[in-house]
């Protein structure tokens, strides 16, 4: 998984009705942009990810 800050890192939900956890990827932690992630959540709140299988980097020269 690779990122760069802007990049939004979407969690997505574990079970039926869980809606995903979008946010914005603050700061790179790892090297070659590789997590762990500081991320702001749409919630305001920020914290360290180092994201599984069930998420996925959006990168922001793809986003429209």
């Amino acid at each position: 998984m690779h990122a760069i800050v802007g990049d939004q890192l979407v969690q997505h939900g574990r079970v039926v009705g869980q809606q995903d956890k979008v946010g914005e990827i603050v700061e790179i932690l790892g090297q070659e942009g590789n997590p762990p992630y500081r991320v702001r959540f749409e919630d305001g709140h920020e914290g360290l990810c180092s994201p599984g299988p069930d998420a996925e980097i959006r990168h922001r020269d793809t986003m429209k």
